[in-house]
């Protein structure tokens, strides 16, 4: 579909994530697939001939959001471990499907913490599959835009057999880590839960911080998955670059992140996903006593962390998990409501699904709305600087407007 030539977005309130203040009576002028300016709208100015004027009155202007934490080839769900053993072909239409479920509801950007691999048709190479998702939406101006970490790298005996990419040691670790970057990842994602997940990391802090010393002097950077206190130490000893959930932090795990700039990605809202599940599924994770027990346990205690890192200063990015956890590729939403329950203000929520996620994946135009960037931006019903469920009410998502698979 052609370019349909410059449009208007007049009379929108703008929520653009870098303050408490929503900005009332503005206009924004798109042509090219850019922002052309940003304007009162009692000061537009002339405008260009066979302008289309959108009439944005009553809603609110956000940036596209950006999932810092999803996996975009599962599709989630109370039996989300079982799907990464579904035929890779299947796997890349559920990629597809998530996409349009991404963009529907406002995300810009995703980046991808870990996909199956597959056999590649092509070349034969065996490869995560996400990085064949993230060739295949290259270019696509309707599909979001796509950081990818290969394949988990895990110790043995913790994720299913066949799942991870397994690494026993610290030459082990090193050389996985080589691969998944020669393969093509855009940075690297390590599980530091180990086989006894209360007690010990899978490795050393010295194992990890080689990892975190070779991707460096490549160019790219590390984060890992942390559930428990004692490998999130490892982790934030080493130099890691962004800590995944981090369910348990302690006060000096917090200020320490704060002080070396280690972002945390929050993953809260997949609590709420379980609780969910107590209802309307009988597995005995999610409806049992003893499962629901525990898992308010965890939420209790995740929650706890989030306010401490809050605190500390620790820059928080916001993730749902979908996919690779219970949550579906259209809820962060749901994250952001609940980074408010756990004490962030509305409009640092909101900075969370959107500039601070730019920042953590190093892209200077992901989560902005800036005269001169993409019109990557989206309308909803409402403030959502005071009320974050605004956020599930999408009305228009301007780059999904005549869209070219051939645009970039």
């Amino acid at each position: 579909m052609a370019d349909a030539g410059p449009t208007l977005y007049r009379d929108a309130a703008l929520a653009d994530g870098t303050g408490p203040t929503l900005r009332k009576g503005v206009s924004i002028l798109v042509d090219g697939r850019r922002i052309v300016w940003i304007r009162d709208t009692s000061d537009e100015g002339e405008l260009p001939a066979h302008v289309r004027v959108i009439d944005a009155g009553g809603a609110t202007i956000v940036p596209g959001m950006v999932d810092a934490h999803s996996h975009v080839t599962l599709p989630g769900g109370s039996h989300w471990i079982d799907r990464g053993f579904d035929a890779p072909d299947d796997l890349l239409e559920v990629a597809e499907h998530n996409a349009d479920l991404l963009g529907r509801a406002g995300v810009r950007w995703a980046r991808d913490v870990g996909s199956p691999a597959a056999e590649d048709p092509r070349d034969g190479r065996k490869q995560a599959l996400a990085l064949r998702v993230r060739e295949r939406w290259r270019g696509n101006l309707s599909r979001p835009r796509l950081l990818v970490a290969g394949t988990w790298i895990a110790h043995s005996g913790l994720l299913p057999s066949g799942l991870p990419v397994e690494a026993d040691d610290g030459p082990a670790l090193l050389s996985a880590a080589k691969v998944q970057l020669d393969a093509g990842a855009d940075f690297l994602k390590l599980y530091l839960d180990g086989p006894k997940k209360e007690e010990a990391a899978p490795w050393s802090t010295e194992d990890v911080r080689a990892v975190v010393e070779m991707a460096h002097a490549r160019g790219t950077k590390v984060t890992a998955h942390s559930g428990y206190l004692v490998g999130a130490r490892v982790g934030i000893d080493a130099g890691v670059d962004s800590l995944e959930h981090g369910f348990e932090l302690d006060s000096d795990a917090a200020w320490k992140m704060a002080r070396q700039g280690t972002f945390l990605v929050s993953t809260l809202a997949i609590f709420r996903s379980w609780r969910s599940f107590s209802q309307t599924t009988t597995l005995p994770r999610f409806a049992g006593d003893e499962g629901k027990e525990r898992a308010a346990r965890r939420q209790e205690r995740a929650i706890e962390s989030v306010q401490l890192a809050h605190r500390a200063g620790v820059r928080i990015a916001a993730g749902t998990d979908f996919g690779g956890g219970s949550l579906r590729a259209n809820h962060l939403a749901w994250e952001v409501e609940s980074l408010v329950e756990a004490g962030l203000e509305p409009w640092e929520a909101l900075a969370s699904a959107t500039v601070r996620g730019g920042e953590l994946l190093g892209q200077v135009e992901a989560g902005c709305i800036v005269e001169g960037g993409p019109a990557d931006f989206f309308l909803v019903h409402g403030d959502p600087l005071t009320d974050p469920t605004a956020l599930w009410r999408v009305w228009r998502v301007a780059w999904l407007e005549d869209s070219s698979p051939s645009e970039s």
